[in-house]
């Protein structure tokens, strides 16, 4: 029998906060986006790589693998489908059709629900819903890139004792807990009517693999107060977790990011929040024929739920957290949980990026929630609106002219060191990251379709 920890939480949620209330920020937000798509676009040479993280304000490159690419082109994408600004969707076209070819068959990567959904699967999106003119034979294409990068996904495959799980970039025996929100490009696929033929012709069941995959991480990568270790409290999550490949037995927990695989890394249980949200969403509305599917949507639900109080209950008065949940040094910071988050102490680094993916997971839980469970509904609706209004509000947009960010305070890779320190400060503060810019964007995207009465979802219109 698990034991929940305290759901009450240490974020200050405004049950006061109505959408309505953010029209204006919103229209500005929507303003300083399209600016910065622009200085992007004017100022930085793609011939250097991806953009991955500013220094100084300026986008720089990371080697590690290829993954924000589909971020930098599907902003714009975004940015347009949220107020037609034609310019937008001509600069991400330009270079979606110029650059983004080679990651419909990146077999080296689990990251293909995030180049190519944001890419291919936002233009397929709008196009589909008449927000612009598209031939069939342009609508064709783009499904045709979703249908092949499920394909080579679902290749990228680990048999466990009791399930398996899409592998990530470390190997077979690693599975990560980012993926959960990029298998939806298998639910894409699957929704396309894609047939996906292995070794003699053995298909390969793209929703069943979806499904087992989310099955997998709910079970290994999220805990639930069950005693698993001696770390075990609800909505702890693991980054990574590690399998005995030659039996198929998991292992142990690990963190790549991460101060530990003991500790929780904020933007790892973001991906959980947000990607067992949206995979909820998928099975209530488009309801597969699959076997005991109520009893796949009860352990997602319960995995949401609770990786949404840990967050509640870990994160700073606004919303806000810090990059690690056991960082070495938070302790410095004393009561952290109980003030609004201070990106330039000298202890630890807030993430950011974190927030803006947490926030769009706590809106689409407290969704999903509204009519089976209103009060529930109601805490993680306004906690997610609670962490919007401290992401639209100073010092976290970013108002300078020269600086190409838009979402500041995103923190990429602590242990390894590779964020920005700048001068005078003694941890990584004011820089921004592609998977922040985007997400922050998609963010305010969900919140302007919802104060429109409408609501978006990766897979509406597909």
């Amino acid at each position: 029998m698990y034991v929940k920890s305290s759901t009450k939480g240490k974020m200050k949620i405004d049950f006061d906060l109505d959408i309505l209330t953010f029209n204006d920020k919103l229209t500005q937000f929507w303003l300083l986006a399209s600016e910065k798509v622009n200085l992007l676009e004017e100022k930085y040479d793609s011939s250097r790589g991806s953009p991955v993280f500013t220094v100084d304000g300026r986008y720089t490159t990371r080697g590690w693998t290829e993954w924000t690419q589909g971020f930098q082109y599907g902003i714009p994408v975004l940015v347009f489908d949220a107020g037609r600004d034609v310019k937008m969707l001509e600069i991400g076209k330009k270079n979606i059709f110029a650059n983004m070819s080679h990651h419909i068959s990146h077999f080296g990567v689990h990251d293909h629900g995030f180049n190519n959904l944001s890419t291919y699967g936002n233009l397929l999106r709008n196009a589909n819903m008449d927000h612009f003119e598209a031939s069939y034979e342009e609508k064709e294409f783009y499904k045709l890139a979703l249908k092949m990068s499920g394909a080579v996904q679902s290749k990228r495959w680990s048999t466990t004792k009791d399930g398996g799980f899409i592998y990530s970039f470390n190997g077979p025996h690693s599975l990560f807990i980012d993926t959960i929100r990029t298998c939806r490009i298998l639910l894409v696929a699957y929704q396309l009517g894609h047939r996906v033929l292995d070794e003699n012709d053995q298909e390969i069941n793209l929703l069943k693999r979806a499904i087992v995959h989310a099955l997998t991480t709910a079970k290994y990568a999220v805990f639930y107060g069950e005693g698993r270790d001696g770390y075990d409290v609800w909505g702890r999550v693991a980054h990574e977790s590690i399998f005995n490949m030659n039996d198929g037995n998991y292992r142990c927990p690990n963190s790549q990011q991460g101060f530990s695989g003991f500790t929780t890394w904020t933007r790892g249980l973001s991906w959980a929040m947000l990607g067992f949200s949206e995979f909820l969403e998928f099975l209530e509305e488009i309801n597969p024929v699959y076997p005991d599917l109520d009893k796949v949507k009860n352990t997602l639900l319960r995995t949401a739920k609770a990786t949404c109080d840990f967050y509640i209950e870990n994160s700073s008065a606004d919303g806000i957290p810090y990059w690690d949940t056991g960082a070495p040094d938070l302790h410095r910071l004393g009561n952290y949980q109980d003030s609004l988050a201070d990106p330039f102490n000298d202890f630890e680094p807030v993430d950011s990026s974190a927030a803006a993916i947490g926030a769009q997971g706590l809106l689409r839980l407290g969704n999903l929630l509204g009519k089976t469970e209103p009060e529930n509904a109601r805490k993680y609706y306004r906690a997610g609106l609670t962490t919007l209004n401290a992401l639209l509000s100073e010092p976290y947009l970013s108002t300078s002219k020269n600086h190409q960010g838009i979402l500041l305070h995103s923190v990429y890779h602590r242990p390894n060191g590779w964020d920005h320190i700048p001068a005078g400060s003694k941890v990584p503060n004011g820089e921004s990251s592609m998977w922040g810019d985007y997400h922050m964007t998609e963010l305010c995207l969900t919140a302007q379709r919802i104060l429109e009465g409408g609501y978006y979802t990766f897979y509406k219109g597909l």
